[in-house]
């Protein structure tokens, strides 16, 4: 089995965490990559060290060594070559991750022998249409158009396949997987849905009302996010932490379901809420 080991070498100790992974597979006899980066950070001698193109290309599994954000990189990074992802959590929640340092010659074990699962995951297809420009992105948690400044709410219409369905004012909207609907769209009062489900859900975020409510939509709907007024230098768009960019007056969003779905490496068809009651709700 060939293997990639991404850490992410901004969390404390992931390097540590990467090398013991890394020389568990070995004893495994797996084909090791890491990313040029890690070459001075990590000395063992049987790891390739390639460009994350060729890591990408030539493993069979990618295993990320950090938080959910690693998980989100790496899913982004390697998605023309879809490969399936482990996530071995260093972070402070690792929800997305199926491993924890303490698990890991077990659950290398099982991996190397083929015994795991995959877990697909819907991406969101996320368009921005501006000035005649379209740009286009991928998110696996969510896609969120927020005022820039705290101290200002910002107005935004809501459509669905070209109907008006809502308009909401306040700090802005996030429009969520299954898989991101544990996440910020949580954290703002939108409901938790089952990762197998194929829906996105509409969560505002600190709405200014008192009747203001996430939404549930079906896999083929198409929504349309656009501003109410203009707020120049104001409104920004990030697609799962990252893409970050400013929106002005005429400008859409536009998202959907992508036909295109991650693969994370499971063990249990119940271990998003086997996370969820362990991670979430802190119970052991």
């Amino acid at each position: 089995m060939k293997v990639y080991v991404v850490p992410n070498v901004q969390r404390p100790h992931t390097i540590q965490v990467a090398a013991r992974a890394a020389e568990i597979l070995l004893q495994y006899g797996c084909i090791v990559y890491m990313d040029l980066s890690c070459k001075q950070e990590i000395s063992l001698e049987n790891v390739f060290f390639k460009k994350v193109s060729v890591c990408c290309a030539q493993a069979d599994v990618i295993i990320t060594v950090g938080g959910d954000g690693s998980i989100l990189h790496s899913a982004m990074v390697s998605l023309p070559y879809h490969k399936p992802i482990l996530g071995i959590n260093v972070g402070r929640c690792g929800f997305l991750a199926s491993c924890e340092p303490n698990q890991m010659g077990e659950v290398l074990c099982r991996v190397v022998h083929g015994e795991y699962q995959l877990d697909s995951r819907s991406l969101l297809r996320v368009t921005v249409v501006e000035d005649g420009k379209t740009e286009g992105y991928y998110a696996l948690n969510d896609v969120i158009v927020r005022n820039g400044r705290v101290q200002h709410a910002i107005d935004v219409a809501i459509s669905c396949d070209d109907i008006p369905v809502q308009k909401y004012r306040g700090d802005g909207v996030i429009v969520a997987t299954p898989t991101g609907s544990t996440a910020y769209s949580m954290s703002a009062g939108g409901p938790i849905l089952d990762a197998q489900l194929n829906a996105l859900v509409l969560t505002p975020i600190c709405p200014h009302s008192l009747q203001s409510s996430a939404m549930v939509f079906s896999a083929d709907r198409r929504l349309q996010i656009s501003l109410d007024s203009n707020y120049p230098e104001e409104v920004l768009v990030t697609c799962d932490g990252h893409a970050s960019f400013t929106l002005h007056e005429g400008a859409r969003v536009n998202v959907t379901l992508s036909d295109k779905h991650i693969d994370l490496i499971s063990f249990s068809n119940a271990e998003q809420f086997q996370a969820i009651d362990k991670k979430l709700r802190n119970r052991d």
